[in-house]
């Protein structure tokens, strides 16, 4: 397959076929350049036409009922979805993930947002709910934080703290890492385990892969306008905005994953240096060859990481 005319190097002879193909095949997502002005109505068009691409991909994902039941609640209008594995019992007594998708903080809302999770949600020994926050341009922030702020403390009503994990891939790590700390400013109980996977938790993009491996990374370009329009009034260093500026200290035991091209690289391996500088429990995957987000979920290279989530997720939450 021709390489993505963004992509400036060769799949590399480390990684396997498969994901060598995924970085060789041109992107699903090109759906033309970011609108360079401020304009809601050029964000809301572009958004649109990301989460149509979006569910070209993710759309065709589905599981029969009895692989992977689903419903739904409400928090102030604001939908969860609830994904339950059919080996999981539905008594009261399964562990709650709350996993919050990706998508910059603007895009993979409604069906996606479950879509994007339904991968993970049927190998797992637990329940997952799925917040469909609101997001720019419409509603910045904190709009997306207190929905997700909002879901956790549901998730709490249910279960005892130790039986809650977090979970966010990308934009949805930044959210569940400032979940986590609001909670610790609120003094609401935190939870047992939190993966966060190629998390964008510097919404400055400061750190080093923001200039290296821009252009490198097939999926993922800097999201410096959409940052702004999610933060709208607020300095984009607030740790609630970029959590890696936060106190990390006393944070639960924490999963961290990214890639040799992830241009969150920088992202995930400062937080894993600001965790263990706080003594919290933390382990990093660095995947060589991956982008941001890893190979799609179809290569061996995401089989080991996926697996080791899971045996994280199980060893912190009981099960």
């Amino acid at each position: 397959m021709p390489a993505d005319p963004r992509a400036p190097f060769a799949p590399p002879a480390s990684i396997s076929p498969e994901a060598q193909q995924v970085l060789a095949a041109p992107s699903a997502f090109d759906v033309g350049p970011k609108p360079e002005s401020g304009s809601a109505t050029e964000w809301q068009r572009w958004v649109d036409a990301m989460d149509a691409a979006l569910s070209n991909v993710f759309g065709q994902i589905d599981f029969p009922a009895e692989m992977l039941a689903r419903s739904q609640f409400e928090i102030d209008g604001v939908t969860t979805y609830v994904l339950r594995p059919g080996h999981v019992p539905d008594d009261g007594s399964a562990p709650i993930i709350v996993e919050f998708h990706g998508g910059g903080l603007a895009l993979g809302g409604g069906e996606l947002a479950w879509q994007m999770a339904a991968g993970r949600a049927v190998t797992r020994n637990a329940i997952t709910w799925v917040t469909d926050y609101r997001m720019p341009p419409r509603h910045p922030f904190p709009a997306a934080l207190d929905d997700c702020t909002a879901t956790y403390r549901r998730a709490l009503e249910e279960r005892s703290p130790s039986r809650v994990a977090l979970l966010g891939a990308s934009a949805g790590g930044n959210l569940a890492a400032a979940v986590v700390l609001r909670a610790k400013d609120e003094g609401t109980p935190l939870p047992a385990a939190l993966v966060l996977l190629t998390p964008e938790v510097d919404l400055t993009e400061s750190g080093d892969t923001f200039a290296t491996l821009l252009g490198v990374d097939p999926f993922l370009g800097s999201l410096a306008g959409i940052n702004e329009l999610y933060a709208g009034t607020h300095d984009l260093d607030h740790p609630y905005l970029s959590p890696l500026f936060g106190d990390v200290s006393g944070f639960p035991p924490t999963f961290l994953q990214t890639g040799t091209r992830d241009l969150y690289l920088s992202n995930t391996v400062r937080m894993h240096r600001r965790l263990l500088d706080a003594g919290v429990p933390v382990e990093l995957r660095v995947m060589e060859g991956a982008p941001h987000g890893g190979f799609g979920g179809r290569t061996p290279e995401d089989k080991v990481i996926a697996d080791e989530v899971l045996a994280f997720c199980d060893l912190h939450l009981g099960i």
